[in-house]
């Protein structure tokens, strides 16, 4: 089944026209919000360069799966 998205409001206009798959290998500046100067920071701290890269990475995951439990009251 296909998915579809908007993505309007998540990544910068230039990648807005991208599919999904295109957007994982697209360099983590392309997220809305997300500056140049941010994406050398992530790159030079965690060698993350892509989204794809920063979505996948343990940090974020574990992260995120911490927070997932504190607000569900585990």
């Amino acid at each position: 089944m296909p998915v579809t998205a908007n993505l309007v409001k998540l990544v910068d206009k230039e990648y807005q026209d991208k599919s999904v798959a295109e957007l994982v290998d697209a360099p983590v500046s392309a997220l809305a919000g997300v500056s140049e100067r941010t994406a050398t920071h992530l790159k030079e701290a965690l060698g993350i360069k892509t989204i794809g890269e920063l979505g996948r990475s343990q940090y974020f995951r574990t992260a995120r799966a911490l927070v997932d439990l504190a607000d569900h009251g585990a």
